[in-house]
């Protein structure tokens, strides 16, 4: 059988070789992207709200990706571990926007939660939700959660890019002082999560890069983490960023921040 020229066995074996390694690095970063974007929250509500009488008092985390914890710190997780007085339930969803959170308050109410947490807008900052809008979900989830007899915090929105004088910021400030005035209108407790961020950011001056959060710029962070074992912190590090792995989800530092407001308002 006449065998093909060398340099056409050549250009065959080199065809092989990155179509095996363009395979690979689709196998890699698919599943950085089912780990990232795809898999439910840990003991999220449908997983353990059925239950018809729970050992521990239930502590809800409504939210999206930054309550939902896999691309970013897991905040809820750190807390499970810190409060085994309690249950956490996980009831971030990533990309939820206030809308869908209100949509899946029963769920919620659903757990008999003796606590909930409510960190949402983010998604309604970025996509452009009017503040009224926002505000009359807000006020809805509220009064929802109401009938519960849950004690319920609300906590104001991280940064978006931490150029604290950015457009994004500037643009968040209207959704934060929604949040501020329903807590005060609804007699609950508010968490300074931003306030805390940005305090802390001041205390560490830095080059500030503009808000540009972007689909690829999230899975190659993800992929720096599930596959090549970098914390979140040392992505955001990299990038020089000190909160934010991409501009919007939380790093470690970060974490600890939201972290050390829900545990202490756990313990009063």
């Amino acid at each position: 059988m006449r065998q093909p020229p060398p340099k056409r066995r050549l250009l065959t074996t080199l065809a092989i070789f990155l179509a095996g390694v363009l395979t690979g690095a689709l196998a890699l970063a698919g599943t950085a992207g089912y780990l990232a974007f795809a898999r439910p929250a840990t003991n999220p509500p449908a997983q353990a709200c059925p239950a018809a009488s729970p050992r521990l008092p239930i502590v809800v985390t409504a939210g999206a990706s930054a309550t939902q914890g896999a691309l970013g710190a897991d905040w809820v997780g750190t807390l499970r571990t810190q409060h085994p007085a309690y249950e956490f339930v996980n009831a971030g969803v990533n990309g939820s926007t206030s809308a869908d959170l209100l949509a899946r308050i029963p769920s919620i109410t659903a757990c008999s939660p003796a606590a909930v947490t409510i960190l949402i807008g983010a998604n309604d900052v970025r996509n452009g939700v009017p503040p009224t809008t926002y505000r009359t979900n807000l006020e809805g989830i509220v009064t929802k959660l109401a009938p519960s007899g849950a004690r319920i915090a609300l906590m104001s929105l991280p940064p978006l890019g931490e150029d604290l004088t950015g457009p994004m910021n500037r643009k968040l400030h209207e959704y934060n002082a929604v949040i501020r005035e329903t807590a005060t209108r609804f007699t609950l407790t508010y968490l300074p999560v931003n306030e805390n961020m940005t305090a802390y950011l001041s205390e560490h001056p830095a080059t500030r890069s503009p808000y540009d959060f972007s689909f690829p710029l999230a899975l190659t962070a993800a992929t720096q983490h599930y596959i090549l074992g970098r914390s979140w912190d040392e992505i955001a590090d990299r990038a020089g960023r000190q909160l934010l792995v991409d501009h919007i989800h939380l790093t470690n530092r970060a974490g600890t921040i939201v972290t050390a407001l829900v545990s202490s308002w756990l313990s009063t």
